[in-house]
């Protein structure tokens, strides 16, 4: 996991579970760990080797909206940030 700092005081939180999904391991815990550090006016990028939809109902849940983006033929890029931020 990589956390970044920007100008605007925003954090970037950003994990690639990409090397997890290729070896069938289960990414839901750590990205769930990551996500406990993202503020209010933080950004959460996931990258991942496909459109995780299920997560998305569950990030909405906590309060995040969604812009995925795909990057490659296996590679999805999506950030998530709070909702009305």
């Amino acid at each position: 996991m990589k956390e970044q700092l920007k100008q605007e005081g925003k954090k970037i939180v950003e994990l690639d579970v990409r090397v997890d999904l290729k070896n069938k391991l289960d990414p839901f815990k750590k990205i769930m760990e990551a996500v406990k550090s993202v503020g209010p006016n933080d950004l959460f990028i996931l990258h991942a080797t496909f459109k995780p939809v299920p997560l998305f109902k569950v990030m909405k849940s906590k309060g995040f909206q969604h812009q995925a983006e795909q990057m490659d033929e296996k590679h999805w890029k999506i950030t998530f940030s709070k909702s009305g931020e």
